[in-house]
C-alpha cells in the first residue's frame, strides 16, 4: 500500500494557489483517473484507488499548510504505512515554475508544511516531489505563495501533473529510486 499526499490549503479562497500546487496535482491524476479525494478521514480528504494491483491512498490534508503532518501523522498510523511508502507533493519556491525535483529524503527547504510533516512523524526520511513555483521574487513571501497561478502559468503547471502522474505511477510500481532517475531532469522552465 502506498500514500499519496499532496499538501494544500483547504477552502475556494486557496484553491488556485502556488501554496496549493501538490492539492492541484493529486486533483489532476484523480480527474484523470475517474475519481474523486473527498472522502473526510484523520482530518483529510482521501480516496482509496488501485494502480497496478497496488492499493493506494491519495490524501489532501485539511489541516492548512503549516499543520499538514497533524494530518498526515494520524494518516500513516491509521495505515500501519512505512514512511518510504508515502510519497508527499507540494509546491516548492526555490525551483522555477516548470521544474520538479523528487527525493527521497532531506531537510524542509524552509517549507512549513514539511517542516511539520518532520516533527509529526520524527524524520525526514520520506520521498517527495517538490513542484516549482518561482518566477515573481518582488512580492513578500507570504503573498506570492498565496497569490493565485496565472492563466499562462496553470498551462505550464498542467503539463507538470501530466508528468507527476507518471512520477506516482512511477513510484507505486517501482520506488522512489527510478522515479528520480527517471523525472529528475524533467525542465519545462523557461529558466
Amino acid at each position: 500500500m502506498k500514500l499519496i499526499i499532496g499538501l494544500g490549503n483547504p477552502g475556494k479562497q486557496y484553491e488556485f494557489t502556488r501554496h496549493n500546487a501538490g492539492f492541484l496535482m493529486v486533483d489532476y491524476f484523480a480527474n484523470e483517473n475517474n475519481f474523486e479525494i473527498k472522502k473526510f478521514k484523520n482530518r483529510a480528504l482521501t480516496a482509496e484507488t488501485n494502480i497496478s494491483g497496488e492499493k493506494v491512498i491519495f490524501v489532501k490534508p485539511q489541516t492548512f499548510m503549516n499543520l499538514s503532518g497533524e494530518s498526515v501523522r494520524e494518516i500513516v498510523n491509521f495505515y500501519k504505512a512505512d514512511t518510504k511508502d508515502i510519497l508527499v507533493i507540494y509546491d516548492d519556491i526555490s525551483l522555477p515554475l516548470g521544474r520538479l525535483r523528487i527525493r527521497a529524503k532531506g531537510t524542509d527547504g524552509g517549507h512549513n508544511g514539511i517542516k511539520n510533516i518532520i516533527y509529526q512523524l520524527k524524520t525526514d526520511e520520506f520521498p517527495r516531489v517538490k513542484i516549482g513555483v518561482s518566477g515573481n521574487g518582488d512580492k513578500p513571501l507570504v503573498d506570492y505563495v498565496l497569490g493565485a497561478f496565472s492563466k499562462s502559468e496553470l498551462e505550464v503547471l498542467k503539463e507538470i501533473a501530466k508528468i507527476n502522474m507518471d512520477i506516482i505511477k512511477t513510484f507505486v510500481e517501482y520506488d522512489v529510486t527510478v522515479a528520480m532517475n527517471k523525472f529528475n531532469s524533467t525542465n519545462l522552465s523557461k529558466e
